[in-house]
């Protein structure tokens, strides 16, 4: 979809599309009252009512300064073309400021991170919702476990299918869910009014400051009320900002606000901590039926995270920091409807292992909130310099903003520290190897850019060659795909030196990923002849767009380029990676890594939309 298309697109009603943002956006941070404050709890290791009323108080500032202020204030007024999140923060500012590479670092590894939490998600969300059972009847703990597992595995399992007719129904239910939710805390807050006293700032504060290391530690567990808060930012291009706004203001805050201090109030009035909270404020007639509701809202939060996998996975590939992968579209109702079968299988592994391995929720929440913390940690830093360099703030107004947010971003990094060794170390395992896997490639991708570039040769001089050499000129258009935009490509050099031959009209098409999200049809393409019969085109697409090459030389030829549509044979290279034997190539292990990738990675026609009876692959080594 171009830019132009996409901007003709008419936009949907405002409460529907806030509808919407329910079932995709608010899934993770709407599902976190199940297992925030038993946890929270659970550290502070007291019943004591001063605790009580300072974590509630805690989790409401943090919602209403990290979700509404931050996030909702802040964050999304900064859009790359409509689109958010830290990828394309990080495309956007890139091209605002010449330190690209410390840029790209922070972007980078905070995309790597949430993969990482990614992962935890599914599995801490289904596990604390079929918790209840263990209230209703304790005997069924035992099939706790495996239902969770079958639960993931299921999850995983329909993907491919796609999920657009189980998506229009998100939304109806997470407002059940949301009610639902706001309903049960009401109930919980008339058992003990006087909890309402909570809400004021001062009793978190008074918490942290009376009780040490303990109260600091606690800020680990309170982090978990924000888990999901990343999503409003880069749900931001599906929906828009005023939707999701609308719908986090109006439904959820309040709904969150009020079960948490429901929860509490319970307590308050003498309620056991032990068990599931959540369910406790729930009529025991009805907690079956809340559980199936649970169940369900954690299936929908859990989809989310694997659709903006998906998401962020393209984007990725799209701007030259992850391997090709297989990216398949299940749906012509919306762009974002794909499914990339490489990290659905692999979340899947890595999910149901984390569920089989920690068992309980509790357990897992132990491993859970490092990688979101130090995400948000790292967009706060481009969120600073987004006020220097695109709203032009003064550096005394933007240290003094976003300095509020690394302050309360730092606390919440620091205390989930306290988590490493429990189980934390999880996701910044994976967030290191995903961070490796976008490194690697993305430097092999320019040393092999730099190798093939190598001893030049002017297209007027390869040309005049080709007479001399007794190169046969046949028939046709011949379209080559190359990554060079001056003189000869070496994946032409390759195809006459092996066929001594080349068509009478030749192509060649560069293509290069913006920092923006779409391009526009009028600014896709610029071409030129450079030699009689010999064409070079340079297209530009966003990081949320497709090629379609075929398509594209159409477009082309549209625009005064001869070429014979009727007879267009295309050609790109097979790069097989080898060892450059002049010792100035990558590390042994960069350019071995780099060769595996490019041996998995998706081919070439998968991409690019070429069909595979006009194709013609060229394979040949390339020294990194």
């Amino acid at each position: 979809m171009s830019g132009s298309d996409r901007s003709a697109k008419p936009s949907p009603p405002l409460v529907m599309a806030s509808i919407g943002a329910l079932g995709v956006v608010f899934g993770d941070i709407g599902t976190s009252p199940l297992y925030t404050l038993k946890t929270v709890l659970d550290m502070t290791g007291t019943g004591d009512p001063s605790a009580i009323t300072g974590v509630l108080s805690l989790i409401v500032w943090t919602l209403i300064i990290v979700t509404s202020v931050k996030y909702a204030g802040f964050a999304m007024r900064i859009n790359n073309d409509g689109e958010g999140g830290i990828l394309a923060l990080m495309a956007l500012l890139g091209i605002k400021r010449q330190a690209r590479p410390l840029i790209v670092a922070v972007g980078l590894f905070g995309a790597a991170l949430i993969y990482g939490d990614g992962a935890i998600t599914p599995a801490i969300s289904v596990l604390s919702a079929l918790e209840g059972l263990n209230i209703v009847a304790p005997s069924l703990h035992a099939y706790v476990l495996p239902l969770t597992v079958a639960i993931l595995l299921g999850l995983f399992l329909i993907q491919p299918f796609g999920t657009a007719r189980i998506g229009r129904a998100f939304g109806p239910i997470m407002s059940l869910w949301f009610l639902a939710m706001a309903l049960m805390g009401i109930w919980g807050i008339a058992q003990h009014p006087a909890v309402l006293w909570a809400l004021s700032p001062l009793n978190g504060l008074s918490y942290l400051l009376h009780h040490g290391s303990i109260g600091f530690l606690v800020l680990g567990g309170v982090f978990l009320c924000v888990t999901g808060a990343e999503a409003l930012y880069a749900d931001m291009g599906h929906f828009g900002a005023g939707p999701i706004k609308l719908s986090w203001s109006f439904i959820v805050f309040p709904s969150l606000v009020l079960n948490y201090a429901g929860q509490s109030a319970i307590v308050l009035a003498g309620a056991p901590t032990d068990g599931n909270i959540f369910y406790r404020l729930c009529p025991s007639g009805l907690t079956l039926p809340l559980i199936l509701l649970s169940t369900v809202a954690t299936i929908i939060a859990s989809q989310s995270i694997v659709t903006g996998a998906f998401s962020m996975t393209r984007q990725a590939i799209a701007l030259g920091w992850m391997p090709r992968l297989k990216v398949m579209q299940t749906s012509a109702e919306g762009y974002g409807q794909i499914y990339v079968g490489a990290v659905n299988w692999l979340l899947m592994i890595v999910t149901i292992g984390l569920a089989l391995t920690f068992k309980k929720s509790d357990n897992l929440a132990a491993a859970y909130g490092i990688a979101v913390s130090a995400t948000m940690l790292m967009t706060t830093a481009l969120l600073f310099m987004a006020m220097r360099e695109i709203w032009r703030w003064s550096l005394l107004v933007s240290v003094v903003v976003a300095g509020l947010f690394l302050v309360v971003d730092m606390a919440f990094f620091i205390s989930n520290l306290s988590k490493l060794l429990d189980g934390g170390y999880v996701p910044l395992i994976l967030a290191a190897i995903v961070y490796a896997v976008m490194y690697i490639w993305h430097r092999g991708v320019l040393a092999m850019t730099a190798s093939m570039e190598e001893n030049p040769i002017s297209v007027g001089d390869f040309i005049a060659s080709l007479p001399q050499r007794q190169i046969a000129r046949v028939p046709g258009t011949a379209v080559f795909l190359t990554r060079s935009t001056a003189n000869t490509p070496l994946l032409i050099q390759w195809y006459v030196k092996h066929s001594n031959s080349l068509h009478h009209k030749v192509l060649t098409i560069t293509l290069r990923t913006e920092s923006v999200p779409w391009v526009a049809e009028a600014d896709r393409v610029v071409f030129s002849e450079e030699a009689p019969g010999f064409w070079r085109a340079v297209t530009r697409y966003g990081f949320m767009e497709r090629p379609d090459i075929p398509a594209l030389v159409r477009q082309i030829a549209a625009l005064d380029c001869p070429v014979d549509l009727e007879s267009v044979n295309y050609f790109i290279g097979t790069q097989k990676i080898v060892r450059r034997e002049d010792g100035h190539g990558l590390p042994y292990w960069q350019q071995a890594s780099f060769a595996a990738l490019m041996r998995n990675s998706a081919h070439m026609t998968e991409f690019f939309r070429i069909p595979a009876g006009e194709l013609l692959d060229l394979g040949h080594e390339v020294a990194v």
